[in-house]
């Protein structure tokens, strides 16, 4: 399916339906402040096996993010934060960047893998936020890839939607994204360090 929603006029009556595909285990492309990504809720477990087989990786190896809407929830799925470290994401989010942070044994669980970092995103953009906010808990994301390395990241949602409609069950059509995926800093060492540039400059 592909639905039309705009950042200035969201309608209650889609993002419910939205909300209860997720709920459903349902696959949804999303716009975000950078590329179109696809995700899932983070506790279907089925739908991650989805997402994984979509992107040619196995599921226990995959370098996923969350989205959040804020920051409050981030110590449900973290070690403790460091103070300069939470400092630095209040500064810089909602914005485009993955932070990179120690996993609690949360993370484990619903991975069943050991996997011991999370990538954390909050996008600046009003429609996946408030998707977030009406799930009630993050949306796990990866970024959709084109096939053309030259291009590498597809902008047009109705060429996302005729690419993927038999993978996924939403396409949201918010407009032309961008080509410039986001900024990961990796927080889990002494200091941040950046290892992708990307589209934010770290503030």
């Amino acid at each position: 399916m592909l639905l039309k929603l705009y950042a200035d006029n969201q309608s209650p009556r889609q993002i419910k339906m939205i909300v209860d595909c997720l709920n459903d285990g349902g696959l949804i492309i999303f716009p975000t402040d950078t590329v179109y990504g696809l995700g899932c809720s983070i506790h279907q477990s089925k739908a991650v096996d989805r997402i994984a087989q979509i992107k040619g990786i196995k599921k226990e190896n995959a370098n996923f993010s969350f989205i959040f809407n804020n920051l409050s929830l981030l110590s449900e799925f973290t070690k403790p934060i460091d103070n300069d470290v939470y400092k630095m994401m209040k500064r810089n989010l909602p914005g485009p960047f993955t932070f990179i942070l120690g996993a609690n044994s949360n993370i484990p669980k619903l991975f069943q893998s050991k996997k011991k970092t999370i990538g954390i995103r909050i996008p600046d953009d009003p429609i996946i936020t408030l998707i977030v906010s009406e799930l009630g808990h993050p949306v796990m994301t990866t970024s959709i890839l084109d096939d053309d390395k030259i291009l590498e990241y597809t902008t047009d949602p109705e060429i996302i939607y005729e690419k993927f409609r038999d993978k996924v069950d939403i396409v949201i059509d918010a407009g032309f994204g961008g080509n410039q995926p986001s900024t990961i800093v990796d927080c889990t060492g002494n200091e941040p360090v950046i290892l992708r540039q990307g589209k934010g400059m770290l503030d």
